[in-house]
């Protein structure tokens, strides 16, 4: 099933976790149509902005998905609202401002970026229509636990 003209169910289901694991995460369809939102709103014009593809590693997860990859219980990712996602060849950074600056979001948040590695990290992005707050963060590893910063520092 195609969500947009460049965007399909199947890429923003893939779970490697899910594979690796014998687990089911096949959305319903209210997290579908959010997918289908997330991709209309955010994805697809990113992708057509940059005239390449967007690789998602991360989009639905099912909760038992989720809980396995030690995601939080509250994760836009459950409910179909969420991608983690890179564009090969473009900075992450540059990325989640270019989101942050041209579109309405929920979150974006600059995931494990190293300043002077370009395609280190990812960047998440989340998109709930009843809460287009567009908070900007940045998530880093300080003694061995993720923090989030406001903004994003890169």
């Amino acid at each position: 099933m195609q969500l947009t003209n460049n965007f399909s169910l199947t890429e923003m289901v893939k779970s490697e976790t899910a594979l690796r694991h014998d687990m089911d995460n096949t959305p319903g369809e209210s997290e579908i149509e959010s997918l289908k939102i997330l991709c209309k709103q955010v994805l697809q014009p990113v992708r057509e902005h940059y005239g390449k593809g967007v690789k998602v590693n991360s989009g639905y997860r099912h909760p038992d998905v989720n809980a396995k990859v030690g995601g939080s219980k509250t994760s836009d990712h459950c409910k179909g609202q969420a991608a983690d996602i890179e564009i090969p060849g473009v900075p992450n950074a540059e990325l989640a401002e270019y989101i942050a600056k041209n579109f309405s979001f929920t979150q974006v948040i600059l995931e494990f970026y190293t300043r002077g590695i370009p395609d280190s990290g990812w960047v998440h992005v989340s998109y709930d229509p009843a809460n287009l707050k567009k908070q900007t963060l940045t998530a880093v590893k300080q003694d061995g636990k993720t923090v989030y910063l406001p903004g994003l520092v890169s």
